[in-house]
């Protein structure tokens, strides 16, 4: 977004400031090693549900293989590859420009991703805390589904170095995060039998 137009919409500053890190799915060794980004969900690619989500965000950094390449989407390759979640997600946050204030941290495997990002993005980060994260159903916290401060993300990242091998919880377990019921908008499809539970109940 560029232009007087712009640079005077306070919306639009806002989501310049905010960017997204989607991380595009590592081994899958639940699905049989497949490309999970690339499976079709209601008739789309998986990762294009959380790219649709997030549009309108600057920059949108997609953590993976070539394939989550699409136009105005930045594809990084974690070190080392496949290198699981916290290498990834470390990946994007030292990719971040300095101008970026808070960061939507996303899974590529949410098909309701936009209802979940519309929810957590009317939630304020509150005085004090990092980010908002969503709770699934069963009160659980999803560390793929949040949006938190850019430099708290930079500060929890910075311990950890070489963060291969190193859990989501271990990056972000230390920060102090709202929690926010999200329910069903927090579904993830990782297994053959999730796809197709999902795709038989949208034929019904």
């Amino acid at each position: 977004m560029t232009g007087d137009g712009a640079a005077g919409d306070p919306s639009a500053r806002s989501r310049r400031a905010t960017g997204a890190i989607v991380l595009g799915g590592g081994r899958a060794t639940r699905l049989g090693g497949a490309d999970k980004a690339a499976v079709l969900v209601d008739g789309i690619p998986l990762v294009d549900h959380v790219y649709a989500a997030v549009a309108g965000c600057e920059p949108v950094l997609a953590i993976g293989p070539p394939t989550l390449a699409r136009d105005g989407i930045t594809v990084l390759r974690e070190e080392p590859p496949l290198g699981g979640p916290a290498a990834g997600a470390v990946t994007g946050i030292r990719a971040l420009p300095a101008s970026v204030t808070e960061v939507w941290l996303l899974a590529c495997d949410l098909p309701r991703a936009r209802g979940l990002v519309a929810m957590l993005a009317g939630v304020p980060i509150p005085p004090g805390a990092d980010g908002v994260i969503a709770l699934d159903a069963d009160g659980r916290r999803q560390w793929l589904a949040g949006r938190h401060r850019a430099e708290a993300l930079r500060r929890a990242a910075e311990p950890l170095g070489d963060a291969a091998g190193r859990s989501m919880r271990a990056l972000l377990g230390g920060l102090v995060l709202h929690e926010v019921p999200a329910g069903e908008t927090t579904f993830d499809l990782d297994t053959w039998e999730a796809i197709a539970e999902h795709e038989g109940r949208r034929g019904r």
